[in-house]
């Protein structure tokens, strides 16, 4: 397999597109502020990754999310050349939550929502005439495993050219949750530190346009989808697994024909959560043994919050732009690595400069579904 990928897009806090996206990631700058949208008074944490689009602090408004969206497959769109006409073009979408936002607003406050703009093919039909729309809602890894289907549509010949993409917004729901199990509030995200205290969730949204066959002449071509791994082992409902974690980037790297030894970078999912970062690293670990020091190691949490369903094709799309430009971002506020981590090329405090022709990103989540994603350089 080797998918041309045409055209991306993105939003997050740090940016309202890929390119400035990047370029806060290269130089360490963070999004992480006092949440917006939430009263401060009922919770212990008060500070999140939010894209900064609200009237003002404490006023919330519905389909966010779909925003995110339409922006990122809009951008990607348009990088691709496929105008605002989506009407033969397939729009695949995976999501943790879908506009569960706005069905929290309509509950509390009455704010104008119908059902049927929970799953995103409403807005992306009127926006882009897009006839085949699907939504997919598979936890963090949703983006990853939605871009493996987009490959298969392409595989089995149902499409010439598609869009995959991945959104999500801070829910009052999914804060209050973490709000509850983390005791402490993490004052920030810290990945792969030996005194990470949790994560911090994030908005954003990621899109890639991905073709059966190259660009025409003059196009622009960002990589190439090489293969996707994936595994759901249900073990446990929030615990990861690391056998199974393992056997997603050994399944990755079957359908890509690569070796550990091939890879040049490496973006982790990293939550800076105490047991996910574990995991992680020791599958990783496991699956690589001595070559586990050639690819240089990176991740975009720290900075950009942990996006839920967008997170793996936001990381993704950051890959692409490393290939592009040679620069890899730093994995910032890692002061001490977990013993796991001890002899990889961890890019720390600032960015490196570093040739990449292959790389595998990293997409975990709750459930235990699992997706890794390995792309090559033009």
């Amino acid at each position: 397999m080797r998918l041309p990928i045409t055209g991306v897009g993105a939003v997050a806090s740090i940016g309202r597109d890929a390119d400035e996206i990047f370029e806060s990631l290269c130089a360490g700058r963070g999004g992480l502020g006092p949440m917006r949208g939430f009263d401060h008074g009922l919770y212990g944490g008060t500070r999140l990754f939010e894209i900064d689009n609200r009237p003002e602090p404490g006023v919330d408004r519905p389909l966010r999310a779909t925003g995110f969206l339409l922006e990122a497959v809009g951008q990607a769109a348009a990088a691709a050349g496929l105008g605002e006409d989506l009407s033969g073009c397939p729009v695949l979408v995976g999501t943790g939550l879908r506009e569960l936002r706005s069905a929290e607003l309509w509950w509390r406050d009455g704010a104008p929502f119908g059902v049927e703009r929970l799953h995103f093919g409403t807005a992306l039909r009127e926006r882009f005439g897009t006839a085949d729309t699907h939504t997919f809602s598979n936890a963090c890894s949703a983006s990853l495993y939605t871009l493996a289907l987009g490959a298969d549509m392409l595989a089995l010949g149902e499409a010439d050219t598609v869009i995959v993409a991945g959104v999500d917004s801070i829910t009052e729901s999914m804060f209050g949750l973490a709000d509850r199990v983390q005791p402490e509030p993490p004052p920030a995200l810290r990945t792969l530190d030996v005194n990470r205290k949790g994560t911090i969730l994030g908005d954003g949204a990621a899109a890639v346009v991905l073709r059966r066959e190259d660009v025409e002449p003059g196009g622009r071509l960002w990589g190439r989808l090489r293969g996707v791994g994936m595994t759901c082992d249900a073990k446990h409902p929030t615990a990861p697994d690391q056998q199974q974690v393992a056997e997603a980037i050994r399944q990755a790297h079957r359908h890509a024909g690569t070796r550990p030894a091939d890879i040049d970078l490496l973006m982790l999912h990293g939550t800076g959560t105490p047991l996910n970062d574990l995991v992680e690293a020791s599958a990783y670990g496991e699956v690589f043994g001595e070559d586990a020091g050639v690819p240089v190691v990176t991740g975009i949490k720290p900075m950009t919050g942990h996006t839920s369903g967008s997170a793996g094709l936001l990381s993704l799309v950051v890959a692409l732009q490393v290939m592009a430009t040679g620069k890899v971002p730093p994995l910032i506020g890692l002061d001490e690595p977990i013993e796991q981590a001890a002899g990889l090329r961890l890019v720390r405090d600032r960015e490196a400069e570093h040739k990449v022709s292959l790389a595998q990103v990293h997409g975990f989540g709750f459930g235990g579904i699992n997706a890794v994603a390995i792309v090559e350089a033009p």
